[in-house]
């Protein structure tokens, strides 16, 4: 059984403690300050909760404490430099928070720890040179902040650090030589911004024990690590001439590209249809079976209205049967080209689409780029088929037009299971991809389930890539386009003219979210005089949330069986907060996607556990 709300504040009455171990439980709220009263405490485990807030001074009053994990929670603000008093021997973790500011220089003070983890941060600067003082220092984990500035030459001093890993930051400069007289035995400093020459001895020379990717500018090192040569290691030239020729023709071969760059834009903007994404159609082609327009005729019975499943934006939707290796059901959607932005939307789905693989996404098999019998452009797509529909059809039977589905409710599991798989789709968009994609269009009709029950996101035509900003424009979907949404689902940034974030998707994945448990749309005509669905949930959070879920998602069974609805009932509001915490109107104070997945597994954990 998973322990949830908050932290009683009696707890500071148990002088004499000495362990504290609550961690992987649904446990909300602030660290209570009667912490201070714990002096006697030596192991301190909060981690994997739903903690927020700032780390608490109190905690300096445990003047026995060797080992502090209080990874995985929400908690914010700066590390508190008094913390770092304390006499910690075994770990510090404070992996994976929403912490930000410097690392204090006094971290120096920690002369008997083994283990510092502070990866997942909003962390920056530098590295302190005062980090030599942590002695007996075994592992260091600062990877994926915002950290800056060179690897400071006090961390050679740390003769038994073992593992270090710097990883997607903002480091640069040169790789260090002494870091190859450590004693390292793991070293990750992938995706930062080193250059120049790497080391060719101790750990450089262990290929499986380094990771050095995402660092362009790096060369040299063992012939393992397949890097370009350093330029002090290539043939001298006899003299200048050759050198001068090579200059010459590269700067007027620069000039050659710029103008044939320049007149391609301005061909493209003249033109009457956009072309900036014929090379994306032709990715695409590359990539997938394609098939021509008169195979989609005959798959669909000539586009036949009872094959008709769907109405989107920008075209229609059509069940069908096609022959690749064998007979298959598949999904046709056909744009409509005379629709403003159908066009676009099509090209930024092939974009979207041809470089995402994931079990939560709907996967395309194909794609049609031609000319229909009127002579006119055609294009459309060809998905993997969903048999039982979209999200839209289950939570809103009686909308159902096109498809013939069981008339049933989701049951909770269900409903949570749903949660997951679309807040997964979305985690592996935002962090796991070679690029950051943003769906920019979360909603019940764009989540389609397979015969398992199982969610795949799809309809990418408003995806964004978040690339940076000097990249041409026919390389960032993010440059071109006005962002669009669904009414109900887009966050209020996108309404002030903010650009396409994460954050926008965290917000469309809450409106989901609360929408899913209390079967109230966005638009649902119950919400009126302005008042949002995120507004009226939280009106009645937390103590009269059972008055607004859905009853559709209870049996009668559960209904009769009083501690059966009590822990349904602490689910419930674990689910509803998760549903606020992503809809926030500010996109700082919103919790990212992988914080809802992890408390959305907690509750699916303790739902599963309680039907046992």
């Amino acid at each position: 059984m998973l322990l949830n709300g908050t932290i009683p504040k009696e707890i500071g009455n148990l002088f004499r403690l000495e362990k504290l171990y609550i961690s992987n439980n649904m446990i909300i709220g602030k660290i209570p300050s009667t912490f201070a009263n714990l002096t006697k405490m030596e192991r301190l485990r909060l981690n994997d909760n739903s903690l927020e807030g700032s780390i608490p001074l109190e905690l300096i009053n445990m003047k026995a404490l060797v080992s502090l994990n209080l990874s995985s929670n929400m908690l914010t603000g700066k590390i508190p430099r008094e913390i770092m008093a304390l006499p910690l021997s075994i770990i510090l973790d404070l992996s994976n928070n929403h912490l930000t500011g410097f690392l204090p220089l006094e971290i120096g003070k920690l002369k008997n720890l083994q283990s510092i983890r502070l990866s997942n941060n909003k962390l920056l600067g530098e590295i302190p040179n005062t980090i030599d003082g942590c002695e007996v220092l075994e592992s260091l984990f600062l990877d994926n902040n915002m950290f800056e500035g060179a690897i400071p030459s006090s961390l050679s001093n740390l003769r038994g650090l073992q593992e270090l890993d710097i990883s997607s930051n903002s480091f640069s400069g040169q790789v260090p030589k002494f870091m190859g007289r450590m004693n390292l035995e793991h070293l990750n400093i992938s995706f930062n911004n080193f250059e120049g020459e790497v080391p060719k001895e101790g750990i450089f020379t262990n290929i499986s024990g380094i990771d050095i990717r995402g660092n362009p500018k790096l060369c040299g090192g063992i012939p393992e690590l397949h890097l370009k040569q350093c330029l002090s290691q290539l043939p001298s030239q006899r003299d200048n001439s050759r050198g001068k020729f090579i200059l010459i023709i590269l700067v007027v071969g620069s000039f050659i590209c710029l103008a044939i760059g320049l007149y391609l834009l301005v061909t493209c903007y003249f033109r009457k249809r956009p072309r900036i994404n014929t090379q994306t159609d032709r990715d695409l082609k590359s990539e997938l079976r394609t098939v021509s327009y008169y195979e989609l005729v005959r798959a669909t019975e000539n586009f036949a209205s009872r094959n008709l499943i769907g109405r989107g934006t920008f075209g229609a939707v059509y069940k069908a049967i096609l022959t690749f290796e064998n007979a298959t059901t598949i999904v046709v959607k056909v744009f409509n080209l005379e629709k403003h932005g159908a066009l676009r939307s099509f090209f930024s789905e092939c974009e979207a689409l041809r470089n995402v693989r994931h079990r939560n996404i709907v996967k395309v098999l194909s794609s049609c780029s031609s000319i229909d019998h009127r002579g006119n452009d055609f294009k459309a797509l060809v998905y993997e088929f969903m048999p039982n529909g979209s999200l839209a059809a289950w939570l809103y039977p009686y909308t159902n037009a096109y498809m013939d589905l069981p008339v049933r409710s989701l049951n909770i599991v269900e409903r949570v299971k749903i949660a997951i798989d679309v807040a997964t789709a979305l985690d592996y968009l935002h962090y796991h991809g070679s690029t950051p994609i943003v769906h920019c269009d979360i909603k019940p009709s764009n989540i389609l389930l397979d015969d398992n029950m199982s969610a795949h996101v799809g309809d990418f035509g408003l995806a964004r890539f978040l690339v940076p900003s000097n990249m041409l424009p026919s390389q960032s979907l993010t440059s071109t386009g006005e962002i669009k949404g669904s009414i109900g689902y887009i966050p209020p940034e996108y309404g002030m003219g903010g650009p396409p974030s994460l954050e926008g998707d965290v917000y469309s994945y809450g409106i989901l979210l609360l929408e899913m448990f209390t079967g109230v749309s966005p638009t649902n005509e119950r919400l009126r005089d302005g008042v949002s669905i995120h507004k009226h949930v939280e009106m009645a959070f937390p103590h009269q949330v059972m008055d607004i879920i859905d009853r559709n998602l209870f049996s009668a069974d559960v209904e009769t069986n009083m501690h059966a609805s009590e822990n349904v009932c602490d689910c419930l509001v674990s689910i509803i907060q998760c549903g606020l915490w992503c809809s926030k109107e500010s996109p700082k104070e919103r919790i990212t996607i992988q914080d809802a997945v992890k408390l959305l597994n907690l509750v699916l954990k303790k739902l599963l556990t309680h039907n046992r």
